[in-house]
């Protein structure tokens, strides 16, 4: 009778050993600093969303007494008004991020990739170089330019001499266009760098076998970049639920919280007047689960519309 015993030599064992110490001690740093920065925080905001935190020690002989009061806070956050006035802001930035500097960046990196313009390196640089500037600059920038005794409020004086400046009843709209000025150029390197990619003979082919540039763009070249699309949206997507900074130099959510953003909204809460600890992350939370329904809904999107690179 045969047997099913393998055996295995104190040399196999050895090696087997070694590389498993050597996969953790690669791994295992990397993994407690993701404990620590990301999933510890992550649970700890869903904890202090359900409780009645408002501030002091949580820990020590000097604790302050907590106690769960479930989705109390959640409740609350629903009915207030500035939370609906903020998410609707986020969206109108996730609208001009996915269907605004993702379509420009890609048609501008289009035309450079065919050779269609001259001066690429010259449009390339101007494009992308908002990108390079610090947001707080950026927002100081154009808080000067479009103020009321600014730039722009003069140039539109000068064809409409009754205009009053700071009483547009859209001041989001002002965000919205500096927003999709200063990212498109993000967009615009992505997609270069991925059209470079792709082997220009395979167009050429196409053209020669009567294909138009429309069709060899939709056959050939979208298809090619469905899975940069789709990261394109991911990041714009993420990015647009947290804007912060830029918003909060240029309009600080004024006038009277017409510029509010979901970020914002919990900065305010969190850290203006009372602290309501409880609140802020409850909005943070909320975010997080906005993000992963939209970013989960691209992803079908692409599943079932987008090809294959």
């Amino acid at each position: 009778m045969g047997s099913n015993v393998k055996m295995h030599s104190p040399g196999r064992i050895t090696i087997h050993g070694e590389e498993r110490r050597a996969y953790w001690s690669f791994v295992l740093p990397a993994f407690l600093v993701y404990l620590f920065v990301m999933a510890f925080p992550t649970v700890f905001a869903v904890f202090l969303s359900l409780t009645n935190y408002k501030g002091g020690a949580l820990f020590g002989p000097k604790r302050r007494p907590v106690s769960i009061v479930g989705f109390q806070y959640y409740k609350q956050m629903f009915t207030d008004e500035y939370f609906w006035l903020a998410l609707k802001n986020n969206m109108w930035i996730v609208f001009i991020s996915v269907f605004g500097q993702i379509p420009l960046g890609f048609f501008m990196a289009y035309l450079i990739f065919r050779g269609m313009i001259r001066g690429r390196d010259f449009f390339q640089t101007v494009i992308y170089l908002p990108c390079v500037i610090s947001t707080v600059v950026i927002g100081r920038l154009w808080k000067a330019i479009t103020a009321p005794n600014g730039v722009i409020p003069d140039i539109i004086r000068l064809f409409n001499p009754s205009y009053v400046a700071g009483n547009s009843e859209h001041p989001m709209i002002a965000v919205l266009l500096v927003i999709l000025w200063m990212y498109t150029g993000t967009y615009l390197i992505i997609f270069l760098a991925n059209l470079q990619k792709i082997d220009t003979s395979i167009i050429e082919a196409a053209k020669i076998d009567g294909a138009t540039e429309f069709q060899a763009l939709r056959y050939i070249i979208l298809p090619a970049l469905s899975g940069v699309i789709v990261t394109s949206a991911i990041l714009a997507i993420s990015g647009s639920l947290k804007s912060f900074d830029l918003i909060y130099v240029m309009t600080s959510g004024g006038p009277a919280k017409q510029t509010y953003v979901l970020s914002i909204y919990m900065y305010d809460t969190a850290f203006k007047g009372a602290p309501n600890y409880p609140l802020a992350n409850a909005v943070s939370i909320v975010m997080c689960v906005i993000s992963f329904i939209m970013i989960g809904i691209t992803k079908a999107v692409e599943k079932r519309f987008g090809g294959r690179e």
